[in-house]
């Protein structure tokens, strides 16, 4: 389980906020590159969000290089040498 709660997020767009605390469950080495991200239905239901918020979310990860996803087979995290330059805490993410 996660500690997000969607009701504590500051404004902004949801998927943003999902997309940010998934993307720093990666960084963090809690889901380790090559292996298999929740399916979006999971992530969902984790994280107390709608499955098109949970969509939108792996999108921008994907769109950010954390994660691939294989047609039919699943989104797996991205190997991290090949992980684009993060933004740091002083940028926006």
């Amino acid at each position: 389980m996660t500690d997000f709660n969607p009701e504590d997020v500051p404004p902004g767009y949801l998927y943003e906020h999902v997309a940010a605390h998934l993307a720093a469950r990666i960084t963090s080495g809690e889901l380790a590159p090559n292996t298999a991200l929740p399916s979006e239905r999971r992530l969902a239901s984790e994280y107390g969000v709608s499955l098109g918020t949970a969509r939108h979310a792996t999108r921008l990860l994907r769109f950010r290089g954390l994660v691939i996803t294989v047609r039919s087979k699943g989104t797996y995290v991205a190997d991290r040498r090949i992980w684009p330059q993060l933004p740091t805490a002083d940028k926006e993410v």
